[in-house]
């Protein structure tokens, strides 16, 4: 995994956004599902993971700007390692990229060893979004 900036903690442990997008997808759409996400897990992430294969995607480097969050890009591998934590799954996802949860995936991956979905993949027209978190003790 190729960090970008060292996440925030909270009083309550790391909480991370995991976000996937489609080509084409719009800054606003993942800014309205992250808001949508973050409210539901009661957190404000300190950081939005993405895969490597959306790395270069505009929309989502927009919408981390906007929203003043740094992003993890999420290598293949680590990606591939988290998929049996995740809850749900994507068969269209996995013909196209070999995984076949990404957003569920980023976020256990960037949040660290202990994390736990905190809110599963919630989709948005061409964006999903799931919040993980490290709870510290």
């Amino acid at each position: 995994m190729n960090a970008t900036a060292t996440p925030a903690t909270h009083a309550g442990g790391l909480c991370v956004a995991g976000i996937g997008c489609g080509s084409g997808c719009d800054a606003d759409d993942i800014l309205a599902l992250l808001h949508e996400a973050t409210g539901r897990a009661h957190c404000r992430p300190g950081l939005i993971a993405i895969p490597d294969f959306r790395a270069d995607c505009a929309a989502l480097h927009a919408a981390a700007r906007q929203a003043g969050l740094p992003l993890r890009v999420v290598s293949h591998a680590d990606l591939l390692a988290a998929q049996p934590r995740c809850v749900t799954r994507s068969t269209r996802v996995m013909a196209a990229h070999g995984v076949a949860s990404v957003a569920e995936g980023c976020a256990l991956v960037a949040a660290g060893d202990g994390a736990r979905l905190v809110v599963a993949r919630m989709a948005f027209r061409r964006v999903t979004c799931a919040i993980a978190r490290t709870e510290h003790t």
